[in-house]
This record gives structure tokens, C-alpha cells and sequence, in this order.
């Protein structure tokens, strides 16, 4: 058994006990750090300080029941991609879809199959890696991503959208944004913007601002946060590592943040045309022949800075 699979914590959720000494049993014996919570609220408590890696839910229990405790638990952004199976002796349809509809991937009835738990598990630990990484993958790039939900409920966010949101007073607790926030966004929103428009973030300590890149599934609005001022930052970091002259690394700049030479134009006031000829200087200098190698070479200067 490698490392990695030795380290992955799993957070179990149950109310009986002799089900929690069962799954104990079975998740040590394959190598899981267990967490145990034996009530809903207990849970929402040890995910405050502790970011499991899969979570396993009793879909009954007194006072908060498991549905309850999934819902909140994914008001919590940074368990967006945590997976939660959940545990139950009920198999009809009715509970099954209740699971599903509050944010669990899949479901085991009782009494478990220790080696079909087992199995579930690492295929949905698999691909929450997967989802992980990619986000990952995007905020090293540079990409300042968000997604918002209908009501402007903050619901995922790469790590550098909290540290830029913290910084700017913009978070009421680290994972969750302020009500005014929120309340700007709902009625931004509310107006249906189109691709590419941006809102001014009120009320906060730097000067923010939201772009609209997508609706995914007309639930989720996908979103690019931005700094004014980091533009200028990154321009002046591409201008000394390239030697390129001041427009030709703000053409590189927007180049590198999936800019068409249309959109390029009417960010920079110039042609088509001239963004075109500004290319052509822009390849020989970093001595590439396209534009997605151009844009690859960028990302990682402005990954370093």
C-alpha cells in the first residue's frame, strides 16, 4: 500500500455504535486514518478544522439527519469535492434520490459489504483527485476561478480567490462571503449577465472585480475574479523576463488569459491587425511558432511570479 493511500482520512458519521466499531475495523485493516462524529452537528464541527477526504453518512440519525448534515457540509466550499457516500437500511427510491439531491455521490445499504465499501470508495476517491488536481491546475495557471451559486453563495474557489478574497475583507469566515457580497452578486446576477461582463466588488479593503465566464448546468455561475492592479504587475514581470516592449507584453498578458485577438483589440484600443503584428515580434522573441505555446510559456512566468 503506497503513502498516499495510507494518508486519506475518512470522516464516518453514524449514531450506532457497533456500526462505528465495524467500520473502524474495515477502514484501518485498509489503511484510512478514521474519523468518527456520532451526530450531524458534530460533524459540521470537526470539518471546521479538518478537511477529510471522503465522508461516510448514516442517512438516519436523531436530530440532524444524514440528508441535513450533507447539505450543510456542502455549504462548506472547501469540501466541495470531498465525496460523501452515504449509509443506509433503506433502499427504496425515495431515500436513494434524497441522498443524490443533497450532495452525496453514492450510497451502501446496510448491512455493509466491507469489500464493496471498500471498492466505492476508491473509485470516488479517484476522482476526486482527479477534480482536485484540475482545479489545482488552474490556479497555478493564474486562473482566479469561482463559482457562485443562484442565491451569490460562494460554493468552490481556487486557493488564491480566498487568500485575494480574505485579504480584501471580502469572506466572512475564510469559506463563506460576507452578506453584502453575496447580496451584490444575487442581484448581478438576477440581471442575467452576459459572457465577459464585469462587477466592481463594493466594500472592500482593494479594488475587485468579478468577471461572468459561464452557467454550468443552470445551477452554478462560473466566474473570474481580478485584480486592477495585478495586470500591470504581470505585465512588467513579462516585460522583464522577455524582453518584450510594454505593448507587446500586454498583448502576451491577454494572450495568456485565453484573449481572442478581437477581444485583445478592444481591451488595448488597437486592430486586430496590429495585436497580429505585435505576435509576429511576440514569437520570435520567446522563440515559439504559435499562439498556445506563446500562452504556455507566459502562464509559467506568471505561475513563478
Amino acid at each position: 500500500m503506497n503513502t498516499k493511500t495510507q494518508s486519506q482520512v475518512v470522516l464516518v458519521v453514524d449514531d450506532a455504535i457497533d456500526s462505528i466499531h465495524m467500520l473502524n475495523d474495515v477502514l484501518e485493516e485498509s489503511h484510512f486514518t478514521v474519523l468518527v462524529a456520532l451526530e450531524g452537528a458534530q460533524a459540521l464541527t470537526i470539518t471546521k478544522n479538518i478537511r477529510p477526504d471522503i465522508i461516510l453518512l448514516d442517512a438516519i440519525m436523531p436530530n440532524m439527519d444524514g440528508f441535513e448534515t450533507c447539505r450543510q457540509l456542502k455549504l462548506n466550499p472547501q469540501l466541495a469535492d470531498v465525496p460523501i457516500i452515504f449509509m443506509t437500511g433503506l433502499s427504496d427510491t425515495e431515500h436513494v434520490v434524497m441522498g443524490l439531491n443533497a450532495g452525496g455521490v453514492d450510497y451502501v445499504t446496510k448491512p455493509i459489504n466491507p469489500d464493496e465499501l471498500i471498492a466505492r470508495m476508491r473509485v470516488h476517491l479517484a476522482n476526486a483527485r482527479i477534480t482536485q488536481s484540475a482545479r489545482a491546475a488552474l490556479d497555478t495557471a493564474g486562473q482566479y476561478l469561482l463559482t457562485i451559486d443562484l442565491h451569490g453563495q460562494l460554493v468552490w474557489a481556487t486557493p488564491q480567490v480566498y487568500q485575494l478574497l480574505d485579504g480584501a475583507g471580502a469572506t466572512a469566515d475564510s469559506i463563506a462571503l460576507t452578506h453584502t457580497i453575496s447580496q451584490q452578486l444575487r442581484e448581478w446576477i438576477s440581471h442575467k449577465p452576459e459572457t465577459g461582463r464585469q462587477l466592481p466588488l463594493q466594500q472592500v479593503t482593494q479594488e475587485l472585480s468579478v468577471e461572468m465566464l459561464n452557467l454550468i448546468d443552470g445551477k452554478e455561475y462560473l466566474l473570474r475574479l481580478t485584480n486592477p492592479h495585478k495586470p500591470a504587475d504581470d505585465t512588467q514581470s513579462l516585460k522583464q523576463q522577455f524582453s518584450v516592449t510594454g505593448r507587446e507584453a500586454d498583448v502576451l498578458l491577454w494572450i495568456a488569459n485565453g484573449k481572442t485577438n478581437r477581444e485583445i483589440g478592444q481591451i488595448l484600443e488597437m486592430s486586430p491587425r496590429t495585436v497580429n503584428k505585435h505576435l509576429e515580434q511576440i514569437y520570435k522573441k520567446l522563440g515559439v511558432e504559435n499562439r498556445t505555446s506563446a500562452a504556455a510559456v507566459a502562464i509559467k512566468c506568471l505561475a513563478r511570479g
